[in-house]
């Protein structure tokens, strides 16, 4: 699937979730494009489909945080309904899970090419198996049904062992190939929050912690 435009991506990236469905307001924000006037037509047309496509997908629950409840639909979805995914293997209870939801809930609106998902392993037995899924939170970033990234404990993520901004997590996303263009900036992204008493992995090895070794 081909990225969104990127002057369609800026238009709808401007307006809130819930205004995004009227299309003469979003043809109408067009009429500013600068490329326009050497081929104005063709580009207005391009970019109407484009327009059309980033509705469709946003229709699709791109551009939301979804969970997802059994490992059969998530399946499909990596494999046949997205091309780009990220996905969170969590456990309710753990602390940094919950730590890891607040950052993609934070990219999840921003970057609508992608899908963002969690499931928990306790209704993904044998996705947790396959996948080798031991230590938590996990997050696995897929192209075309094809795992090309895996973030274990907060492991690569900041400049601390114990804390992370959001567009830390954008970045990695963003050199594994599952985010279309950088979206957050220092000023946007939120102040990374310190969680004390917290120990991110090293390794891929599970540890003894209640925090990360849920089996």
């Amino acid at each position: 699937m081909a990225s969104i435009d990127s002057t369609v991506a800026s238009i709808i990236d401007a307006k809130p979730p819930g205004e995004c469905s009227d299309d003469n307001d979003l043809f109408d924000s067009l009429e500013n494009d600068p490329c326009l006037e050497s081929f104005r037509e063709q580009r207005l047309q391009q970019l109407h489909d484009e327009i059309s496509r980033a509705k469709h997908l946003r229709n699709q629950e791109h551009g939301t945080y979804t969970e997802i409840k059994d490992e059969k639909s998530l399946m499909d979805i990596v494999n046949t309904m997205a091309d780009l995914c990220v996905v969170h293997f969590f456990k309710s209870d753990f602390q940094r899970c919950g730590i890891m939801d607040s950052h993609l809930e934070k990219l999840a609106p921003v970057h609508f090419d992608t899908r963002f998902l969690r499931i928990s392993v306790e209704n993904a037995p044998f996705l947790v198996t396959r996948l080798k899924v031991q230590v938590l939170p996990c997050v696995i970033a897929f192209r075309k049904g094809v795992s090309v990234d895996r973030i274990i404990g907060f492991e690569g993520l900041g400049y601390s062992e114990d804390t992370f901004a959001t567009r830390d997590l954008e970045q990695r996303l963003l050199v594994a190939g599952v985010l279309v263009r950088q979206k957050l900036t220092g000023s946007q992204d939120t102040k990374s929050a310190q969680h004390s008493g917290i120990t991110v992995r090293k390794d891929r090895a599970p540890v003894n912690s209640d925090d990360e070794d849920w089996e």
